[in-house]
Order: structure tokens, then C-alpha cells, then sequence
């Protein structure tokens, strides 16, 4: 198994010890916490193992690659999380349960599609959680967050036209960072993209393989180049090394963002990166 840069009371250590400029680690699959002025925001984090076990008697093991970052629950400083869509390792209520349990005025973000799905998951009120869509903007904690529609593998909307799948441009101080949750690129997403003037693009990069029976996600060749088209200062990818039959190579993707002239940075899981 994949061992964690840092992990545990070392990874903790490193995130209290952060100044209050803007900093941002890699907690694994596409979970990655945001600290910038003492405030903290985890985006998609899984943190437990509730999928390997859901699987492990099936034909479609989800078998660990990487080793936990931390247990939900030692996160105790934590101001705002976000989901991207309901897929689980992105709305896992073995990690959101127990950190709502250590953080009790937690703000949590779900697209507004998915609000009564997620509460009942986690096992909240849903007017206890705050709603996004496509366009649409939240404050939370210093934060704000603007949905941005992603598609996996489509464009999915609700009876009301709402996006069931979304990415997030988080926007703090002059500093701008775009989560694309789970996405393949769609017709208009770079030009939806490219006015934010991205400082950190966070992107997929496990690809779609039919013979996964999962949906799939741009690929290392197609994330380096949205990350270029879009205008991304940096490009961090994502969603790879977690599950054996679900991830991809990192070394192929840094090849591609090089090949393309994209400035990238390949994190390892728990390591951090400061935003220039």
C-alpha cells in the first residue's frame, strides 16, 4: 500500500503550522483541504474505507491503493465542506458524519439537486445543508464558492433544470481555485472557465474505460489540455491511486501537461502545496 507524504499527527501538524497565506494538500481520490487566513475548507474529501468494504464480496472490489491521510474526526477545525455530486467518494457519510460531529457549525455544500439525497445520507435536516447549482454563488466561511456544471460522463439535470453534477471555482482574496468534481469536458467548459483566471486547477485524471462499470473522467491527455485551454496557472491532478481498478498513472499525465507547456505539480497524498 501507498504510504501518505504525511499522515495522522505529522499531517495535522502541517496543517496547524500553515500561515495564513492560502495552502492547499491532497487528502487522496479527489478530497483536498483549502486553508488560507486560519480558515478551512475540505472539498470532496473520503476518508474512510466504507467503499471497500461496500464491494469487497462483489465482482467489482474496490481494493485500497493509499493509506488514510486522517480520520474525519481529528479534523476539528474545520469551517466548510463541499460535495460535488452523490457518488460516495465524494458524499461519504463515514467521513462527513463524524466531521460533522467535531465541527457542529460546519457549513456543508451540496448541488441543490442533490440537497435531499445528501441529508439523507448524512442523516441531517435539509435545510441544515447549503444548496449550489450551475451559475449560481455561495459565501461560506470567507470562501466563495460559484457552481460550475460538470458532466460524468453527461451533463445531468433534475426536473427543475438543475445540475446534478458540479464543479466549484472557489474564490478567496485575489486567489482562485476550480474543483471540477468528477468531469469529462463538455462543449463551452473552457469558455465558461477561462474569464475566472484559475490560479490551481484540481482535475480528474483516471479517464473512461467501459470496462470499469463506472463513469468515467477526463484522462491524463485531457486534463492537461483543459487545464491549458482554460488558462490555469497551475494544474494539480486528481482521482487516481486510491482504487485498483479505478486509477492511473501520474507520470503519463506529467508528461502530457509538459508536452502541452501546462505548469503542473504532481502532490503526493497528504502532501501540501502553497499558492503563489
Amino acid at each position: 500500500m501507498i504510504r501518505p507524504a504525511l499522515a495522522d499527527d505529522a499531517f495535522l501538524a502541517d496543517v496547524r503550522g500553515a500561515g495564513d497565506g492560502p495552502r492547499i494538500w491532497w487528502l487522496g481520490q479527489s478530497g483536498f483541504l483549502l486553508r488560507w487566513q486560519g480558515r478551512h475548507l475540505l472539498l470532496d474529501p473520503y476518508l474512510s474505507d466504507s467503499l471497500t468494504r461496500k464491494y469487497a464480496a462483489t465482482d467489482k472490489p474496490h481494493v485500497r491503493m493509499t493509506g488514510r491521510v486522517v480520520a474525519p474526526e481529528r479534523l476539528d477545525f474545520i469551517d466548510a465542506v463541499t460535495s460535488s455530486h452523490n457518488h460516495t467518494d465524494h458524499l461519504d457519510a463515514e467521513t462527513l458524519v463524524p466531521l460533522l460531529g467535531a465541527n457542529p457549525s460546519l457549513a456543508i455544500v451540496v448541488p441543490e439537486a442533490n440537497r435531499d439525497f445528501a441529508a439523507g445520507r448524512i442523516g441531517v435536516e435539509a435545510a441544515r445543508l447549503i444548496g449550489i447549482d450551475d451559475g449560481t454563488e455561495v459565501d461560506v466561511a470567507g470562501f466563495r464558492l460559484h457552481g460550475v456544471a460538470s458532466a460524468h460522463e453527461t451533463v445531468e439535470r433534475d426536473g427543475a433544470g438543475r445540475a446534478k453534477f458540479l464543479g466549484y471555482v472557489v474564490e478567496f482574496g485575489h486567489w482562485r481555485v476550480y474543483h471540477s468534481g468528477d468531469t469529462v469536458r463538455y462543449p463551452g467548459l473552457e469558455d465558461r472557465l477561462r474569464p475566472w483566471a484559475v490560479d490551481v486547477a484540481l482535475l480528474p485524471i483516471n479517464g473512461a474505460r467501459p470496462e470499469r462499470r463506472v463513469a468515467g473522467n477526463l484522462n491524463a491527455r485531457e486534463a492537461a489540455r483543459l487545464a491549458r485551454d482554460i488558462g490555469a496557472r497551475l494544474v494539480v491532478p486528481c482521482h487516481y491511486e486510491m482504487f485498483e481498478f479505478n486509477t492511473a498513472s501520474p507520470g503519463e499525465f506529467a508528461a502530457h501537461a509538459a508536452r502541452v507547456g501546462q505548469p503542473f505539480r504532481v502532490l503526493r497524498c497528504g502532501e501540501g502545496l502553497t499558492i503563489a
